[in-house]
C-alpha cells in the first residue's frame, strides 16, 4: 500500500498500533441527534441514561452525546473540524453515501485520490467525513511545506476533486439496503482539529504525545500527524483563525476525543511524557483527561 512518508519523528514514537476512540460531543438535542445518527449514518444505539447516549457499530461506542441545556455553536474557536468514520470497502462507503442520497441529506463527495470521502454535517453544524481507503488509485505528500497528489498514472491532481458517485455506486451489489446498519469493522479513522496554532499543536502531538508528524503545509495552515505511518491520525489547522480562542463553556460540540493505546506499557511511556512536560490530567471514567494548548480535550486509554 502507498502512504505517505513521515516528514519528522521524535525520538520516542507513539505506539505503531495507536489508534483513534471515541469521541464525546456537547448536544443541545440528545434525541434529535440520535434519530440523525440512526436514519442517516446507520449507527446502532449502544445505550441511553441520564440524558446521555453511546452509539456505533455494535461494538465499542464510537460517539457519545451528551445533553446540555442552553447551549449553541459558536464559530472562529477551536474545536472539532470533523470526525472521519472509516469504511472497509467502497462498497461499504456506497451503501452510507447512498442513504445520505435517498434521505436528499446536504453532502460534498470528494475524491482525495487515495480516500474517496463525502462530507457533511450533523444537525447541530459538527463535521463529519464518511471515508475508504484507496491508495491503488494513487498517493499523496506533504514535503518541503507542500502537499502534492499524485494519481495512479503519475498525473497531478489538486487532491480534492470531485467524487464520481456514479462509478462508487458501481459497488453496490443486488440486495444491499441503504438503510442497513454501519459495518462492525467502521470505526474512527481520523479527527481533524481547529486549533490556535500549528506549530504548537504540533509541539503537543509530536513533541509530547509521540505522533509522527507527515507533513506540515504553511500554504494551508494544516498539518497531519500519525501512529505507525498512517496517512493521518489527526488533522491540525487554523481555518477559523490563527490564535482563536476555545469555545465557551455553553457550547455544542468537542467534550474530547479519545486516543487508544494498544498495551499498558505504551499507555504509561505517554503518560510519563505527559506528566514530565507538566501538563494537568484528570482521571475520568474513559480514561486520563488532559487537554491540547488550544483546550481541545484529548482522552488517553488502553484500548480493550
Amino acid at each position: 500500500m502507498n502512504q505517505p512518508q513521515t516528514e519528522t519523528k521524535t525520538e520516542f514514537s507513539i505506539h505503531p498500533k495507536t489508534q483513534i476512540g471515541h469521541i464525546s460531543l456537547t448536544v443541545a438535542n440528545l434525541d434529535n441527534q440520535i434519530a440523525f445518527y440512526q436514519q442517516a449514518m446507520g449507527f446502532k444505539l449502544h445505550w441511553k441514561e441520564n440524558g446521555k447516549a453511546g452509539l456505533g457499530a455494535g461494538g465499542a461506542d464510537m460517539l457519545r452525546l451528551v445533553e446540555q441545556a442552553d447551549v449553541k455553536k459558536y464559530r472562529g474557536v477551536t474545536g472539532l473540524y470533523h470526525v472521519a468514520y472509516l469504511f472497509p470497502n467502497r462498497r461499504e462507503l456506497a451503501i452510507a453515501v447512498g442513504r445520505l442520497f435517498a434521505l436528499k441529506y446536504p453532502n460534498s463527495p470528494t475524491d482525495h485520490i487515495m480516500t474517496k470521502t463525502t462530507y457533511l454535517d450533523d444537525l447541530e453544524h459538527n463535521g463529519i467525513e464518511l471515508y475508504a481507503e484507496s491508495p491503488e488509485d494513487g498517493t499523496w505528500t506533504m514535503k518541503d511545506g507542500k502537499y502534492i497528489t499524485l494519481r495512479k498514472d503519475g498525473s497531478l491532481s489538486d487532491g480534492r476533486e470531485p467524487l464520481d458517485v456514479d462509478a462508487l455506486f458501481e459497488h453496490l451489489k443486488e440486495g444491499d439496503k441503504l438503510d442497513a446498519p454501519i459495518p462492525p469493522d467502521a470505526r474512527i479513522g481520523h479527527v481533524h482539529l481547529h486549533v490556535r496554532n500549528v506549530d504548537e499543536a504540533i509541539d503537543f502531538y509530536h513533541g509530547v504525545l509521540g505522533f509522527d508528524v507527515m507533513g506540515n503545509v504553511k500554504d494551508f495552515q494544516m498539518a497531519f500527524v500519525s501512529a505507525g505511518g498512517y496517512h493521518h491520525h489527526l488533522g491540525l489547522n487554523t481555518w477559523q483563525g490563527r490564535g482563536a480562542p476555545p469555545p465557551p463553556p455553553d457550547a455544542v460540540g468537542l467534550r474530547f476525543f479519545t486516543i487508544e493505546l494498544p498495551n499498558q506499557q505504551a499507555y504509561d511511556d505517554v503518560v510519563a511524557r505527559v506528566d514530565k512536560a507538566g501538563i494537568p490530567s484528570n482521571q475520568i471514567d474513559e480514561g486520563l483527561l488532559i487537554y491540547d494548548p488550544s483546550q481541545n480535550g484529548v482522552v488517553l486509554t488502553v484500548a480493550k
